[in-house]
């Protein structure tokens, strides 16, 4: 029973993930965000297109992508508590970062992934929203003093599977075993956020790359 419920949520979660809020919001203002700035389908690139706010809340949009089957899987499954059901919830939630990142929508096409993968691990209480907000705060530390997205972005993914092993070293009731599908999809969606920003990487060291405050892209 429980198992087909999951496969439910994993379905509805890549759905969920592959709606395009950002070219969704730029369509709506009479523009195809593909044209424009990196051509990133993201909260960053819309903000460069439309304006901070219209990005703030694009992200939070893309927060709730992650975060939404998450905690629908709670409700229904309760909690993670075991090895097999930590898995099942992190398909719920790889289901709904593949969605963003390849969407059906556009023709696979997607986003970075960064804000629909913290709106997953904001679900996933306690063990990955510690430190997704360990990291969230690493993000908001860098975006600060270099204000570059894509730079803290990589920087929180990095971060994040660190917090992770550090509180399975130093909280008694979090061990290796019982918790080892979380720490592999801990350094696995990470990898994935960071591959994806291979191009910021290479605009980082040519010293192209765009700052928040720049009026346009690179």
């Amino acid at each position: 029973m429980i198992y087909g419920v999951f496969v439910v949520f994993i379905v509805i979660a890549y759905l969920l993930g592959s709606v395009p809020f950002a070219f969704l919001i730029a369509r709506a203002h009479g523009k195809d965000l593909r044209t424009i700035g990196s051509g990133n389908i993201g909260a960053t690139n819309l903000a460069r297109a439309l304006g901070r706010k219209w990005g703030y809340i694009c992200f939070v949009l893309d927060v709730l992508k992650g975060l939404i089957p998450m905690v629908a899987a709670r409700a229904i499954a309760g909690t993670p508590d075991k090895p097999a059901l930590m898995v099942l919830w992190l398909v719920v939630g790889a289901a709904a970062i593949v969605g963003h990142v390849f969407p059906v929508t556009l023709g696979f096409k997607g986003g970075k992934g960064v804000a629909t993968s913290f709106g997953v691990a904001l679900g996933l209480w306690p063990y990955f929203t510690i430190p997704g907000l360990i990291a969230l705060l690493v993000w908001v530390a860098v975006v600060l003093i270099w204000r570059y997205v894509s730079l803290a972005s990589i920087c929180g993914a990095v971060v994040f599977p660190v917090a992770l092993l550090i509180g399975i070293l130093i909280v008694p009731a979090w061990t290796a075993s019982a918790l080892w599908p979380l720490l592999i999809a801990a350094i696995a969606i990470p990898m994935m956020v960071i591959i994806r920003h291979r191009e910021n990487v290479k605009r980082l060291l040519a010293g192209t790359e765009s700052k928040i405050r720049d009026k346009h892209a690179k």
